[in-house]
């Protein structure tokens, strides 16, 4: 048993953990978030992303010893009380939520991109959200959702 201190959502947690134990394991079984979702468990399908000191990770393929000392952001860590993210807030006004399953993944890769490029192109998006597999909404209203969040954040307000 290896024993790592980590900052999730904001908490710290000290966790005894087993060596390949993944970091999607020790979210969703250790921490009850079970908002990052497991969908293949290979890297493939994007739907376990969350934020590792804001940058995207697929959480199925991160062991959780490495993420010793590192702060992790979760789609339940994203709004502020009942305050929904800008990034959320674009999701459900743009219906860039079908079953739901990809989508906190989808979320999750949109705030690094937006962490890193406050002004994303249609490409920067469909570049940065080209690991997460979505099979209903066809991918359009993700990246308007996104780009729209972009403005939000930015404090352009089109509506």
């Amino acid at each position: 048993m290896l024993y790592i201190n980590i900052k999730v959502n904001g908490k710290e947690y000290e966790l005894g953990v087993k060596p390949y134990e993944t970091l999607l394991e020790t979210l969703r079984d250790k921490l009850g978030l079970t908002g990052t979702k497991l969908g293949c468990g290979d890297g493939e399908c994007g739907a376990c992303t969350v934020n590792l000191n804001g940058k995207a990770v697929l959480s199925c393929l991160t062991l959780v010893a490495q993420t010793d000392e590192k702060e992790i952001l979760t789609i339940e860590g994203l709004q502020n009380g009942a305050e929904l993210h800008p990034i959320q807030e674009s999701f459900v006004e743009n219906s860039a939520i079908q079953c739901g399953y990809c989508t906190p993944g989808l979320v999750m890769s949109a705030k690094a991109l937006l962490e890193e490029n406050g002004d994303p192109t249609d490409e920067n998006v469909r570049e940065k959200i080209a690991n997460n597999l979505c099979r209903c909404t066809g991918y359009e209203q993700p990246v308007r959702a996104i780009l729209e969040a972009a403005k939000k954040i930015r404090g352009e307000n089109d509506r």
